[in-house]
C-alpha cells in the first residue's frame, strides 16, 4: 500500500524528546543532525502539509563539483556553512542579502592522493557550528576549525593516514568543548577509532579504537555492558585470530549522538576487515555495535554487538535517534536504531539493554534477534562459503538502510526511514593485507529486492514496532529525511525529486525537480526575514550513485562494488551535479 496510515495512531501515546531537544528552536542549524538527539526535526511550522505545495526556489548556488553531495547545510548567525566533496571547499553564504552571495570561501587543499582511497566517491557529510567556530573534516585526515564570521583558519589536526588507507568523510559533533571525529576505510583495512578534539586548540584529548586491548578501546572498571557476550577482558584481541585486530576496521564514519542528562555520548562502528569472515574466525570485537562512553575521557560504559563476526558488510554506524517513550508500560530512555542488518532496534540507552529488534525490510541472511541473549540468528543457508556463490542475500552490504540518516516527529511519534530494498549474491575468497590498497576479500552483485522496486521511504511507529505507511522509489532513497512542526516530511531521490509528505499519512503534497539526483541532508531554518526555509544540496553519487559520479561501466556488473549491477539505469535518469536549492513560500502564503 502506497500510503496507508494505521487507524491506531492517533491513539498511541505522545513520545516526547529528551530535555535537550525540548528548548526553544532558535530557527538555526547549527549540527548535521539539527539537535544532539540526533532528530532532525524542526519546530518551525510556517510550512504546513496545507501550503507547501506553493514552495518555490528561492536562491541556487552552484558548488562548482560533480561529485556526490551528501553534506547538510549548516545556518548560524544568518550565514549558512556548507562543505564539499573533495577537494573540500568551504562557502560561507550571506543569508542576509539577495540572492545569498558568497561572505567568504575557503579551501583546506588536501593531499590529492586521498581520493584513491576512498571507497565509495569522495564525498563529504557536514560541518558543526560551535561558539563562533566552523568544523569540518577532509577526505585526507584532517579536521580543521575556522573563525565562522572571517573563515580564517583557527588550528588544523591531522588524524590519520591515507597510506594505509584510511580517509574521514563524516561530520564532526561538538560535545562539551570537545569535537568528535572517527576515520573511514574499513575496506583497506584499517583499524577504527573515534577522536576527541579540544574544540580551542585541535589538541586531541582522547582517542578510543574499535579493536585491540582494553587500554586502547578505553575500557576500564566502569565497562558494564547488558549481555554477557560482551563481558570479559581484551575481547578486542582475543575475539580475533593473533594480530588481525590490528588491520580489523570498525571505523567510526557514521554518526554521534549525545544525551546531557545522561552524559553519554553513542556511535556505531563499521564493519570487520576483510569482508570475508573465513579470515577472521571470532565475534570480531568491538566492530558491527553500538558504543556509549563518556565523552570527557572517552571512557566506555556499554557495547552492543548488532552483528557479530559480521557476515555481510553489516556496519552499525547509522543514525542514533534519542527519544523517552513509554514501552511495555514503562518509561524508557530509548535509542532507536535502523541497521543495515535490516532491523529497527530499540535500545535502552541507560543500559545497553535490547527492548525490541523489529525487520523493517525483507530479510534472508538472519532469523531474528533474541532479547534474551542480545544475539543475531544468522540464518546458515546464507552464510558465505569461500569458493561458492551465495544467491539471494538479503539485505544486500548496504544494508536495508545505509548511512541516509532518518528524522524523528515528537508530533506524530514516527521515525521516518529512507532506505533501499535491495539483495545480492555474494563469493567470497581469500584475500591478503597490502597497506592501502583494498582489503575485502568478496564480489558481490546487487539487485532489486522481492518488492521490485529498489527505495522506499518508510514512516515507522516504533512503539507497535510497525510500518505506518511507505513509498516505494524506483532507485533507492540516498538522501537524509528532515520532518518538521508543519506536519510536512522532506526527502530526495536519486533520479532528482526532491519531495515533501504528509507526516501523518504519507500523502504527496509537492515536489521539485533537481538537476541531479539527490543524496544530501535537507534542513530547515528561520531567515532573517522571520520567514522558514528548506534547503538541499542535490548532487547524485555516493556508493548507490558511482555509476554517474565515477561514470563507470554499465556493463561492469562488479563495479563500484556490485552496486552498479542494481544501478545501470541510473544514468538515462539523470546527470552529476553539485548545486545548492534554498525553498520558500511567496509573500502572502498562508
Amino acid at each position: 500500500m502506497k500510503y496507508a496510515l494505521l487507524a491506531a495512531l492517533a491513539m498511541l501515546p505522545t513520545l516526547p524528546l529528551p530535555a535537550l531537544a525540548q528548548q526553544p528552536d532558535d530557527g538555526q542549524w547549527t549540527m548535521a543532525a539539527k539537535d544532539h538527539a540526533s532528530t532532525r526535526f524542526s519546530s518551525l511550522a510556517q510550512i504546513t502539509a496545507s501550503n507547501v505545495a506553493q514552495l518555490k526556489p528561492v536562491v541556487t548556488f552552484s558548488m562548482g563539483q560533480v561529485k556526490g553531495q551528501e553534506a547538510a547545510p549548516i545556518v548560524a548567525d544568518n550565514t549558512m556553512y556548507i562543505v564539499g566533496p573533495y577537494p573540500n571547499p568551504v562557502f560561507a553564504l550571506d543569508l542576509t542579502k539577495p540572492g545569498a552571495p558568497v561572505k567568504w570561501r575557503f579551501e583546506p587543499q588536501p593531499e590529492a592522493a586521498s581520493q584513491g582511497v576512498a571507497c565509495c566517491d569522495v564525498v563529504n557529510r557536514g560541518a558543526a557550528y560551535d561558539n563562533g567556530r566552523l568544523f569540518f573534516n577532509t577526505l585526507d585526515n584532517q579536521t580543521i576549525a575556522l573563525d565562522a564570521k572571517t573563515g580564517r583558519e583557527l588550528w588544523r589536526t591531522r588524524l590519520g593516514n591515507i597510506r594505509v588507507g584510511e580517509s574521514m568523510t563524516m561530520a564532526p559533533l561538538v560535545v562539551k568543548g570537545k569535537v568528535l571525529v572517527g576515520n573511514s576505510g574499513g575496506e583497506f583495512g584499517v583499524r577504527g577509532w573515534l577522536t576527541a578534539l579540544d574544540a580551542a586548540s585541535g589538541k586531541i584529548v582522547w582517542r578510543a579504537y574499535s579493536t585491540g586491548p582494553d587500554t586502547d578501546v578505553l575500557i576500564g572498571k566502569n565497562f558494564r555492558p547488558y549481555y554477557s557476550a560482551d563481558r570479559g577482558s581484551d575481547l578486542g584481541v582475543k575475539t580475533w585470530p593473533a594480530e588481525a585486530w590490528r588491520i580489523g576496521g570498525g571505523t567510526v564514519w557514521g554518526w554521534i549522538s549525545y544525551d546531557a542528562e545522561l552524559d553519554l555520548i553513542y556511535y556505531g562502528t563499521a564493519n570487520p576487515g576483510p569482508w570475508n569472515p573465513d579470515q577472521r574466525p571470532g565475534a570480531n570485537k568491538w566492530t558491527s555495535g553500538i558504543f556509549a562512553r563518556r565523552p570527557d575521557t572517552g571512557e566506555a560504559v556499554w557495547f552492543y554487538q548488532l552483528s557479530p563476526h559480521d557476515l555481510h558488510d553489516y556496519d552499525g554506524v547509522n543514525e542514533n535517534v534519542l527519544v523517552d517513550a513509554d514501552l511495555g508500560g514503562t518509561r524508557r530512555k530509548l535509542l532507536l536504531h535502523p541497521d543495515r542488518n535490516g532491523y529497527l532496534y530499540a535500545l535502552d540507552r541507560a543500559t545497553g539493554e535490547v527492548l525490541s529488534a523489529t525487520p523493517f525490510v525483507h530479510i534472508t541472511t538472519s532469523l531474528g534477534v533474541d532479547l534474551r541473549t542480545g544475539a543475531l540468528r544468522y540464518n546458515p543457508a546464507k552464510d558465505p562459503r569461500g569458493g561458492e556463490t551465495v544467491r539471494n542475500i538479503c539485505p544486500a552490504s548496504p544494508g536495508a538502510k545505509d548511512w541516509q540518516p532518518s528524522a524523528w516527529s515528537p508530533r506524530t511519534r514516527l521515525l521516518y526511514l529512507p532506505h533501499q530494498d535491495l539483495c545480492q549474491d555474494a563469493t567470497t575468497g581469500e584475500v591478503s593485507y597490502i597497506a592501502g590498497t583494498p582489503y575485502v576479500g568478496t564480489d558481490v552483485k546487487m539487485y532489486a529486492g522481492p518488492s521490485g522496486h529498489r527505495g522506499v521511504f518508510t514512516a515507522w511507529d516504533p512503539v507497535a514496532g510497525r510500518k505506518a505507511w511507505e513509498i516505494p522509489e524506483h532507485f533507492p532513497v540516498w538522501s537524509g529525511a528532515l520532518a518538521t512542526a508543519g506536519d510536512v516530511v522532506f526527502y530526495g531521490t536519486m533520479d532528482g525529486w526532491f519531495k515533501a509528505v504528509d507526516a501523518k499519512s504519507g500523502k504527496p503534497l509537492w515536489r521539485f525537480k533537481t538537476a541531479s539526483g539527490v543524496i544530501g541532508q535537507p534542513v530547515s531554518y528561520r531567515g532573517p526575514d522571520g520567514k522558514q526555509y528548506i534547503a538541499v544540496l542535490a548532487g547524485v553519487g555516493g556508493w548507490a550513485g558511482a555509476i554517474v559520479s565515477g561514470n563507470l561501466d554499465p556493463r561492469d556488473s562488479t563495479a563500484g562494488g556490485g552496486f552498479v549491477n542494481a544501478m545501470k539505469d541510473l544514468k538515462q535518469a539523470t546527470q552529476a551535479g553539485g548545486m545548492l536549492y534554498i525553498f520558500a513560500l511567496p509573500e502572502g502564503a498562508k
